[in-house]
């Protein structure tokens, strides 16, 4: 069974030019696993662009082969690097992992 793993986060940062900035770079660390994370079938991250006050900032939507393989992705070294990072700049965090 696949599995999708949606994430959701809110940045810390009070000002909107650095929200914008730990957005792409939070955008471009997760994309970068493409590749080096063979676990990964699909990655895609979105910037929110509609009602920053309320709604989340950030979104990942990726999807494994079952949930063992999302598993190995989470503790990955290079996951491990680029959620430490994303930790560094994050509020609030939401997930979601579901069968599709």
């Amino acid at each position: 069974m696949s599995i999708r793993h949606l994430v959701l986060w809110k940045l810390a940062a009070d000002d909107a030019d650095t929200r914008a900035l730990h957005a792409e770079q939070v955008a471009e660390k997760l994309l970068g696993l493409k590749g080096v994370i063979d676990e990964i079938e699909h990655i895609e991250v979105g910037r929110n662009v509609v009602n920053p006050q309320s709604n989340w900032d950030v979104a990942l939507v990726s999807e494994f082969a079952d949930a063992a393989a999302l598993e190995r992705y989470q503790v990955h070294p290079a996951h491990q690097e680029v959620a430490a990072f994303v930790r560094s700049v994050v509020a609030e965090r939401s997930c979601v992992d579901y069968p599709f």
